[in-house]
């Protein structure tokens, strides 16, 4: 693996200031992968200009830089997969920045924008694609549907995350919290009530009835359910027991007609 022990002392420093300035200051449309250990290797990607066949795609592309840089060009390589007259099958870039019209003086910012310029403008006449070089000059439509069928399928760019959907989520989160929370606190005051002795609503209290001679007492309990359920929680009184009085009064009426009968087959003896 290349390392920044391969170039020069004096390339390194100046690569790293130009790098240092395309991250702050990136070209439109591009964006370059910084790799403070390797300099001799550039990642960028390209947008795909608009207008062209090439839209809403992004294009993952490498520079190689020699030990001889600046001073011979450095080697392009598309690493996704393209259909375009001037890159190759293996991605190699054919563009005359890089060849013939190298100039030691020309920065990668340079170089960055013509790679990008020549998906606006190829060049059908140095084609390394010749496929893609014939379409284009003979029937522009199905070149332009080859382009896009590569661009769609492997030129997507990943999925970013909107911060109002993050927010949307973040929100619903802490609502379910603070419900959860509510729900909580619920349950414990109602487990409190429950826990503490009911001076008033579970006295018993008791009423003094005299019948056949005798006095039956009828203690009414008052008695508190608690029902906890997931939705909510709720405090149900349930309704008196039945009093004992009615019982005992149905049983003394069997009794005294049985001693009535009793009474009426004596007078007949």
């Amino acid at each position: 693996m290349a390392t920044n022990e391969n170039l020069p002392p004096n390339v390194i420093k100046q690569l790293a200031k130009e790098l240092k300035n395309l991250d702050e200051s990136p070209p439109e449309g591009i964006k370059v992968v910084v790799n403070d250990d390797d300099f001799s290797t550039i990642f960028a990607d390209i947008d795909g200009p608009a207008w062209t066949p090439y839209e809403n795609g992004v294009f993952r592309m490498k520079l190689l830089l020699s030990r001889d840089f600046p001073h011979s060009p450095p080697k392009g390589f598309f690493l996704t997969k393209i259909f375009h007259p001037n890159i190759a099958t293996n991605g190699e870039i054919c563009v005359n920045t890089l060849k013939k019209d190298w100039n030691p003086t020309l920065g990668l910012r340079h170089v960055l924008i013509v790679v990008r310029c020549l998906l606006i403008e190829p060049f059908p006449e140095s084609a390394l694609n010749e496929q893609a070089g014939k379409l284009l000059l003979e029937d522009y439509d199905e070149y332009a549907r080859h382009a896009r069928l590569y661009t769609g399928i492997h030129a997507k760019p990943k999925p970013k995350f909107k911060s109002g959907a993050i927010s949307e989520s973040t929100t619903a989160l802490n609502v379910d919290q603070t419900n959860t929370s509510v729900l909580s606190a619920e349950i414990k005051a109602a487990a409190s009530v429950a826990a503490l002795p009911l001076q008033s609503s579970l006295a018993p209290s008791t009423t003094a009835t005299r019948g056949n001679d005798q006095e039956h007492a009828a203690v009414v309990p008052t008695e508190t359910v608690v029902n906890v359920s997931a939705a909510a929680t709720t405090i149900i009184s349930a309704a008196p027991a039945p009093q004992k009085k009615e019982g005992g009064q149905a049983k003394a009426q069997p009794d005294k007609k049985k001693i009535d009968a009793r009474k009426k087959s004596l007078k007949r003896l």
